[in-house]
């Protein structure tokens, strides 16, 4: 992030009555399209998710329905099933309390098959969690990209072994598909679109993120490390990703880290350390394909409980990729600015943004030891530009011969979860 400072289908018995709702086999049934409001379907719903136990399947029909007030649940082991994402609809649209759509707290906790649109603030958040599946699940807040949405749309924080597959997120003010503070996550066989951020891994260790395709957000994919928290992240590979035209303008809320992410970003690597980044093909992201910086180019950089925190992005591997188009249109007057005066009308910004900034302690020679070096190899973009934001980028420059290196590639991603 670059800103403008110094830079299963698991079944339960069950049959269709008249009342739509047979509590002894925990299914939920309406007529297929029917509407339903928060005095029926939405206080049917929350008893059952109030009264849920361990291994209960809840099954919510195909329809749409309406929700005035967040649902939660704080059960392990339960599993909630809808007829597919755009056929069962939870709107909360009306919404009048609570700071999510859902709220879930709880172990071995499966949701798939249905859409959570227009929450007050997140739409599915889960808490604290082990062995978690977000499975064929919609996202979306259906007036288009706005800073009045909510933050986030697909929200693990703080969970372990979190898969998150072949869902859709859109419309969110700061991450489509956010992980925080996770660890052992695989995201995978996604689409997310005009959100902020479309996939943003946060202060997490172990992610794979792959086969997503990420188009009209501001910036793709981030992996980020942010100060003041409990966790530290690193060991995240991108890799097998589309990751197309994210040119969409920041309508992040000012103050929050994704405001700061130029519109045109593809990948974006902030104060993460072994990052691997490999067989992406991107395309068309106007400010640049990737981006590596440090918290000192960030919008947060003047937090003051930074002490324990490591600010620098190191052994970061970026190889096999495919590049097309971009760097053609940076966003932020200041980017504008620096390609016009290196690279004027004509030619584009390279593929690879760095800010510049290392640690000095760990510098031999103003350089990093190859073990800690941003390393580019077999793909076309084999140079790194260099914006040289630690002095005021009196001096930017591409970069080739430091970046001819290798890191040893990082393990995959094993979750430790017998239904994935």
């Amino acid at each position: 992030m670059i800103d403008t400072k110094p830079f299963y289908q698991i079944s339960s018995p069950g049959f269709f009555t008249q009342a739509c709702l047979t509590i002894a086999t925990l299914l939920l049934v309406a007529c297929s399209g029917q509407e339903s409001s928060e005095s029926d379907m939405g206080k049917q719903l929350q008893i059952q998710l109030l009264n849920a136990k361990p291994g209960d399947v809840i099954k919510i029909p195909e329809g749409r329905f309406e929700f005035q007030r967040s649902l939660s649940l704080r059960v392990d082991g339960v599993t909630i099933q809808g007829a597919g994402m755009d056929k069962t609809i939870l709107s909360f649209a009306n919404q009048l309390s609570g700071a999510e759509g859902m709220l879930v707290t709880a172990n071995d906790f499966t949701i798939e098959d249905l859409a959570i649109e227009d929450t007050k603030g997140d739409a599915l958040k889960i808490n604290e969690g082990k062995n978690i599946i977000v499975r064929r699940i919609r996202t979306e807040w259906t007036n288009g990209p706005d800073t009045n949405n909510g933050a986030y749309g697909i929200y693990p924080v703080q969970t372990e072994n979190t898969l998150i597959e072949e869902s859709v997120a859109i419309g969110a003010s700061d991450a489509g598909i956010y992980v925080g503070q996770s660890r052992n996550v695989i995201v995978r066989n996604n689409r997310v679109e005009f959100n902020v951020a479309g996939i943003e891994i946060e202060n997490t260790v172990g992610a794979d993120v792959y086969n997503n395709l990420a188009t009209n957000n501001t910036g793709g994919i981030l992996v980020f490390n942010m100060p003041d928290l409990a966790l530290e992240g690193m060991r995240s590979r991108v890799f097998r990703n589309q990751v197309v035209a994210n040119n969409t303008a920041n309508f992040g809320k000012p103050g929050t880290a994704v405001a700061g992410v130029p519109a045109g970003s593809g990948v974006v690597i902030n104060s993460n350390d072994l990052v691997e980044i490999f067989d992406n093909d991107m395309k068309h992201n106007k400010t640049a394909h990737i981006l590596i910086s440090s918290l000192y180019s960030t919008n947060y950089s003047d937090r003051e409980s930074v002490s324990n925190f490591d600010p620098f992005p190191e052994t970061i591997s970026i190889h096999d990729n495919r590049y097309e188009g971009g760097g053609d249109r940076p966003d932020t007057e200041y980017l504008a600015a620096l390609k016009q005066a290196v690279f004027g009308d004509e030619k584009s910004f390279p593929n690879i943004i760095w800010d510049g900034f290392i640690n000095p302690e760990k510098a031999v020679d103003n350089m990093l030891p190859p073990e800690l070096q941003i390393c580019v190899y077999n793909e076309v973009a084999t140079s790194v530009f260099n914006i040289d934001a630690p002095n005021g980028f009196a001096n930017p420059r591409l970069e080739t011969d430091q970046h001819q290196c290798r890191h040893a590639p990082l393990p995959a991603v094993e979750l430790a979860t017998a239904s994935i």
